[in-house]
């Protein structure tokens, strides 16, 4: 094999111009995927990692049953909260593990009723990792020892038509099903450019919520934040021991509309790639059956020295894989050269915010990761289409009769 290894190298450089020219095609294919992946990943964390910081964390821990009833925002008490806390805290790709309440319930001022998620928060807890908390517009965010105060979007702000300092009564029920109510004042008011958040969420002290909805003490969820996307499941897993029954879900499952748009782009990324791959392995088999009509001669003398049929349809096949693994180098060191740069002056995307809600998520510019995220599948399918494209051109070689390809001018 070292023999054919060394013939199959010596042959790709007989005609350089050619090789290069494919090498670096093959090379610009996957450089190009590789930005995609990278400029993909940096999307992630600029537009979907933020949309998980308003959401609600990438991880939920919630008490046993309330996946059954999500849709009603159960006020079921979460037993061994601190103990959980403490718990996620401790895996290192934990950034923050707050404390809440959510319910539903109303807003209610003289221009009409509104349907509002009610969110109690830890706001020190909340400060470092809650886009909400850090896109402040009007007033301030919410204080530990706030009473009566309440935190609004600008959507919601406008539809009731109050601003700082105003108030309004917000009614919900506690664990009882009794209607509570309080008349609270406006401390400060948010702005994401996200009309539909901003009019649903509403935000109090935990504290506050815990008094008016009779959970003393108690709290209905645990809001996990990762340093990054992705590692969402080796972070469950290593908490699941110490659940004691209590459900934990990341925010593919809580958000599955977020999980569905990264899937429909890798799943568009990969289909184009692949295409993009045929075009180049078309020019592999071109450049192999031209070297066979070349070599022909040559092909001869190799059969009339006793290599079999089998053996030259491997050098030819050999060349192609050669030619593979030259433009995956190449692809992988400018790839990296691209992304390098890239991650380091970043895209300036914010003039594209308005196109979509979550767009509007993206502050400043996209930085692209190295994009290695997907090498290994990337080079495999490099690698196993220009494998294909030399079976053609080597079963072509191998069918030359040795007496033939001698008398070949």
């Amino acid at each position: 094999m070292r023999l054919y290894l060394r013939l199959a190298w010596r042959n790709l450089w007989r005609h350089r111009r050619r090789t290069v020219i494919v090498a670096v095609a093959i090379g610009g294919t996957l450089a190009l995927m590789m930005w995609y992946d990278g400029l993909v990943s940096g999307f992630n964390e600029a537009i979907y990692g933020n949309a998980i910081r308003v959401l609600g964390g990438n991880i939920q821990i919630h008490a046993a049953g309330y996946g059954a009833e999500v849709e009603q925002l159960p006020l079921l008490p979460l037993a061994n909260d601190q103990a959980l806390v403490q718990a996620a805290q401790a895996q290192p790709q934990v950034q923050a593990a707050a404390r809440r309440i959510n319910t539903g319930g109303m807003a209610t001022t003289r221009e009409g009723a509104f349907g509002v998620t009610i969110v109690g928060v830890e706001p020190d807890q909340e400060l470092p990792v809650s886009l909400v908390a850090q896109k402040v517009s009007a007033g301030r965010y919410l204080a530990a020892d706030d009473q009566d105060m309440v935190y609004i979007g600008h959507g919601l702000a406008t539809a009731m038509g109050v601003g700082i300092g105003d108030r309004f009564t917000l009614a919900g029920r506690d664990t009882h099903q009794q209607m509570r109510s309080r008349t609270m004042t406006v401390v400060g008011i948010y702005d994401l450019g996200m009309p539909d958040i901003e009019k649903r969420n509403i935000y109090i002290t935990l504290s506050e919520a815990q008094s008016l909805y009779g959970l003393e003490g108690q709290v209905t969820e645990i809001a996990i934040s990762l340093k990054q996307v992705g590692e969402e499941p080796a972070v469950m897993n290593a908490l699941r021991p110490s659940l004691a029954g209590a459900e934990i879900v990341s925010w593919q499952t809580s958000f599955p509309e977020l999980e569905q748009a990264l899937a429909t782009k890798g799943g568009a990324m990969n289909v184009f790639s692949v295409i993009m791959m045929v075009i180049v392995g078309i020019g592999i088999l071109n450049l192999l059956l031209m070297a066979i009509y070349e070599r022909t001669r040559e092909i001869g003398i190799l059969g009339a020295l006793g290599l079999k049929p089998h053996q030259i349809s491997i050098l030819f096949v050999l060349e192609g894989v050669l030619m593979g693994v030259v433009g995956v180098a190449v692809g992988v060191a400018l790839g990296l050269l691209i992304n390098g740069v890239l991650g380091q002056v970043g895209l300036d995307y914010s003039q594209f915010s308005n196109i979509t809600s979550y767009m509007a998520l993206i502050s400043g510019r996209v930085y692209p990761t190295w994009g290695v995220e997907k090498l290994p599948q990337r080079t495999l399918t490099v690698l196993v289409i220009t494998t294909l494209a030399a079976l053609y051109p080597a079963c072509e070689a191998a069918q030359r009769e040795p007496a033939e390809a001698l008398h070949y001018v």
